[in-house]
């Protein structure tokens, strides 16, 4: 392994540890195994999905809240209540609608919505019931401002909601339960409207605003404000006949059984101009006919309105269902505006509904009247279907937007919070990215200069080994020539040592051009000493030929693992050392021993000459071109002993790919 390997692998593991592997610690579980374009679609969906709902908008004035419980010191309480209506009915939806409470710290939040709770359903005169939902604080209904839509299938005359864990009110923080309306859906008719209630709680001196009847009504803290449509104007009378009447041809017969009463809208004024029963009348009685002149009229419904308290944005009113194609609505004691000095008369509504079959069968249907319209506000506002905000929504409808508006803005925050933590985690691996980018930009270059410098250094290394081929091998040879030279020209006439002259010139001739063949073949060295232990033989036997010579090699096959270049130097040394032994020591035996493991490789090289108390220079040498330590002992019975230790390295052994 080069230097750029170890690079590049360095490089690698930076980059793993730089990149996400998986969910982020402390990431909310549901969107975490979520790759970051599936949250980024759903965040876009919720946004589209947000901006096509109906938004919340409260009430002001003064009107009902709807229903509290005696007030408890302790959370866990028990408390219900129990809505009745006279025909079992297939229902398929619950909605509780919270009484909504503002404090200075949370702004509008459910007030006293009950934590934990049950909801059975039942028909008379079974008074256990069946469950039909159950929640627990887990779940995490608070806190919320919406309606709480429970989905239901059943048939029964009677819903009950059982109470275990209260939530604190605002203004004591006691214990209570409230709530501001409970309706009940079969299809889109609320058959809790206006139905009897039973409640748990006793309660005499409650404030006028909060009482059981209250919670079916059908008032609730809202204005509807739907995300669609364009605005409307109320309808406001001029003066007034005696008995002011309002007709509706439905263009054909309708079975209706329900009648919606819009109040007039005064939302562009901050604080309201007038109370919330704005030119509503006293007394209402509704006729139906099948006949234009009403000589056919029956009584629809008759209402009457003691107090605001019984007035609010939406009057809804069921009646038994009746074949029409006409509908009336006449005014009795009409709304007197005492803000004008002769306290007119006037009559106004910002919307009339006619329902069959939960539909609104008098939208966009022809409106008369005994008196004339005011010039601003006209009577097609009174079945356009729009209000102050656009359009006006089935109540179902509306409440479940309203549902389906907390949902999604409790999720919504979620995946902002988890896609700000992977923005934020992309920046940090970004830069980390461009850091490494500069690191490996820096890197290659340190390691081009460094393959650069090991380049040269080779060839020195090379260099060294000529030179020491060339000293050790060919000057020692050269010098002998001449010696043999001279030796010749002394017995130029002694023939027969002439001749055993010339034959050593010759043998020394050859050895020295193959030392110089093997100077050149060094640069292509792959293929040298493929078998090292055969040529430390061959050398012995052709260096040693008068000294007794004795060779132990342990360990053969971890020599192969050297690289080429490796084993050149050991053996190289090796030869070294068996030329000074036969020049210099005088010994008559010589015993070379090599072991070699996986770690360490020794090569000690013993003779019985003259002996020597210093390692030569060309040892040395051949030592440091090898990168191994060498010194030289003398044994007690005389002569020299010279150690090489070799130690390995993992990237010292031969790649045998």
């Amino acid at each position: 392994m080069n230097w750029l390997d170890v690079l590049t692998f360095g490089f690698i593991v930076l980059l793993s540890e730089a990149l996400p592997a998986g969910a982020m610690e402390g990431a909310t579980p549901a969107h975490a195994t979520q790759s970051t374009t599936r949250l980024e679609r759903r965040l876009a969906a919720i946004n589209a999905e947000l901006e096509q709902l109906a938004g919340y908008n409260f009430r002001g004035g003064y009107g009902p809240i709807g229903y509290a419980s005696d007030s408890h010191a302790l959370p866990k309480t028990n408390e219900w209540i129990q809505i009745d209506w006279k025909q079992p009915a297939a229902i398929d939806q619950i909605v509780l609608v919270p009484t909504i409470g503002r404090d200075a710290e949370n702004g509008f939040h459910a007030n006293a919505f009950p934590a934990a709770f049950k909801v059975f359903t039942g028909t008379a005169p079974d008074t256990e019931g069946a469950l039909a939902a159950s929640f627990i604080e887990a779940d995490h209904l608070l806190p919320r401002i919406a309606p709480l839509v429970i989905p239901c299938t059943a048939t029964a005359s009677w819903i009950r909601v059982e109470a275990s864990l209260l939530s604190p009110r605002i203004f004591d923080s006691n214990y209570d339960l409230k709530l501001a309306e409970i309706m009940v859906f079969s299809g889109e008719e609320n058959v809790a409207l206006r139905a009897a209630v039973r409640t748990s709680s006793k309660i005499r001196n409650r404030y006028l605003t909060q009482k059981p009847r209250f919670l079916t009504d059908g008032f609730v803290p809202y204005l509807m404000d739907a995300a669609e449509g364009r605005q409307s104007s109320y309808f406001l009378s001029g003066v007034l006949p005696a008995d002011p009447w309002i007709s509706i041809d439905l263009g054909s017969r309708q079975p209706l059984n329900r009648i919606h009463l819009h109040a007039v809208d005064q939302s562009f004024s901050v604080p309201l101009e007038y109370m919330t029963d704005f030119h509503f009348p006293r007394r209402l009685r509704i006729e139906g006919a099948l006949k234009p002149d009403f000589s056919d009229a029956r009584i629809l419904i008759e209402l009457e309105y003691e107090s605001q308290l019984d007035i609010g944005p939406i009057l809804m009113h069921r009646f038994p269902e009746t074949v029409c194609r006409y509908v009336r609505l006449i005014g009795f004691e009409p709304y007197i505006n005492t803000l004008f000095k002769e306290n007119q008369q006037r009559i106004g509504f910002a919307e009339i509904e006619l329902f069959s079959h939960g539909r609104n069968a008098a939208r966009g249907k022809p409106v008369e009247a005994n008196f004339k319209a005011r010039s601003v506000f006209g009577f097609e506002a009174l079945t356009d279907g729009l209000n102050f905000y656009g359009e006006i929504l089935p109540v179902k409808e509306w409440m479940n937007q309203l549902a389906r508006r907390h949902d999604l803005e409790v999720e919504r925050p979620l995946i902002e919070h988890e896609l700000n933590r992977r923005y934020a985690r992309q920046k940090k691996n970004l830069s980390r990215m461009r850091w490494m980018a500069i690191l490996a930009t820096a890197g290659i270059g340190v390691t081009l200069l460094l393959h650069r410098m090991l380049r040269m250094r080779m060839i020195m290394q090379l260099r060294e080994r000529i030179a020491a081929n060339l000293h050790d091998e060919l000057s020692a040879n050269l010098h002998a020539v001449v010696l043999l030279g001279e030796m010749a020209q002394k017995n130029i006439d002694a023939h027969d040592k002439l001749h055993d002259i010339l034959n050593r010139i010759q043998q020394l001739s050859r050895r020295s051009r193959s030392a110089a063949r093997h100077c050149t073949d060094m640069l292509q060295a792959d293929t040298a000493c493929e078998n090292l232990t055969e040529d430390m033989k061959r050398s012995a036997d052709r260096l040693l030929i008068d000294i007794e010579h004795e060779l132990l090699i342990e360990g053969e096959a971890f020599l192969q693992q050297l690289p080429p270049r490796k084993r050149q130097d050991l053996f190289l040394f090796y030869k070294e050392c068996l030329i000074n032994i036969a020049r210099h020591a005088g010994a008559a035996q010589c015993r070379t021993r090599l072991t070699a493991s996986a770690r360490e490789i020794t090569l000690t090289v013993s003779d019985n000459g003259s002996g020597i108390t210093q390692v030569p220079r060309s040892l040395k040498r051949r030592a440091h071109l090898l990168g191994a330590r060498v010194h030289i002992d003398t044994p007690e019975l005389g002569g020299a002993s010279v150690t090489l230790t070799l130690r390995l390295r993992p990237w010292m052994k031969r790649n045998r790919s």
